[in-house]
């Protein structure tokens, strides 16, 4: 195993790894929108977030040497379903004709007071 660390993805604020790499698959942890420099949650609302969301899982992704076309699996948390629409939008727009398989889940609250965190399966 192999434990997957960026400076281009906010650092882990608790007991856990940005990503673990074994036998051949790429594991994340959930990626929040926070910013990677300061570990603060990124002004706006769910596309604000969404991206930045998306950027850093990216960002984890690229560390470990694969790219958004290694990810099989995806599981979205929101925190409110009626952003469902608008977080498509804008996650549709990281993935070219090449989409993962994908949960979407709605939760009452995630960390740091997140709209949504994402986390990924990528094969390496």
């Amino acid at each position: 195993m192999k434990q997957i660390l960026t400076d281009n993805a906010p650092a882990a604020f608790g007991p856990f790894s940005q990503a673990m790499a074994a036998n051949g698959m790429l594991f994340t942890s959930g990626a929040l929108p926070l910013a990677p420099d300061t570990g603060a949650l990124v002004d706006g609302g769910i596309v604000e977030q969404t991206h930045q969301t998306l950027k850093n899982l990216l960002a984890v992704v690229a560390a470990a040497g694969a790219s958004a076309e290694n990810i099989v699996q995806v599981v979205i948390y929101l925190t409110d379903m009626e952003d469902f629409n608008k977080m498509n939008e804008v996650y549709a727009s990281y993935f070219a004709e090449h989409y993962p398989a994908r949960a979407t889940v709605g939760v009452s609250a995630l960390a740091k007071g997140a709209l949504l965190e994402i986390q990924a399966i990528a094969a390496m």
